[in-house]
């Protein structure tokens, strides 16, 4: 079993406390923007367009993915209601959500289309949600349930978030290599698809489906019908995701030979 005894406080100055899980956060978004822009040389997007859709994005991300983590452990924070405005506890799909609407507002103000910008960005996405839980297996948050199995995570050091001493699945790192295999799938998938949007709503629903089996392994109160929040989340997100990718995969292809024949069906 590995154990794990790291700090998940980097260093603390006065009010200020520098902790891996903001780190990695940070250069998770850091990442994210960096592979956006290299991306928005070869698709026409200025890097202007980037940096100004970053601002939108990160700050709904954050909003969202505090949100969600708020009602993911309402129980706690019924008990704790000072607690709730902070940034301790974050939640992925808010952060995929909140940054999704986020990015869609500019769009609207500044009048691009959201499917390709959203498809550009999807890869460089899942590698930073693989660079932020990093941040989670420094913090001892996300842990998983308790078992016996030799990679087994048990976390020693006073300040972590998870339970001491208790061996448990390292479900971080089973995420980890999900995202960086639903990487490796958007990468190969990078301009295949019809239409627009189809690469994001692919992003989507293949992490939703992983994340969906990975949180049987997690820790969490439950919500509804023994299943955890994200589990709830994750199948209100396929059942978003799929009909798009069959129902508008499906016109683009019938609109290609009519289009290739001079024939609008606008």
């Amino acid at each position: 079993m590995i154990q794990i005894g790291i700090d998940p406080v980097i260093f603390s100055y006065g009010p200020f406390t520098l902790r891996w899980y903001g780190l990695f956060m940070a250069l998770a978004i850091i990442f994210v923007v960096w592979w956006a822009v290299r991306q928005a040389r070869k698709l026409g997007f200025s890097e202007d367009m980037i940096y100004g859709a970053a601002v939108w994005a990160v700050p709904f991300g954050l909003i969202f993915a505090r949100l969600f983590h708020v009602v993911d452990q309402v129980d706690y924070y019924i008990m704790k209601p000072g607690a709730i405005f902070g940034f301790e506890g974050l939640a992925v799909f808010g952060a995929i959500v909140g940054a999704a609407v986020g990015v869609w507002i500019y769009s609207r103000i500044k009048k691009f289309p959201f499917g390709p910008f959203a498809d550009m960005v999807a890869p460089g996405a899942i590698v930073g949600q693989a660079i932020g839980r990093l941040g989670c297996t420094a913090n001892g948050c996300c842990y998983g349930t308790t078992t016996d199995v030799p990679w087994a995570f048990i976390y020693t050091n006073p300040n972590t978030l998870a339970p001491l001493g208790v061996a448990t699945h390292p479900t971080v790192v089973y995420e980890l290599l999900f995202d960086l295999a639903v990487f490796g799938l958007l990468f190969k998938l990078r301009g295949k698809l019809i239409p627009p949007g189809s690469l994001f709503a692919v992003y989507v629903a293949v992490y939703s489906l992983g994340r969906f089996f990975l949180t049987f392994l997690r820790q969490g109160d439950i919500v509804a019908g023994g299943l955890l929040q994200a589990q709830i989340v994750s199948i209100l997100t396929i059942a978003a995701a799929l009909p798009f990718l069959l129902v508008r995969t499906r016109r683009a292809r019938k609109e290609q030979p009519a289009m290739a024949n001079g024939v609008s069906r606008d």
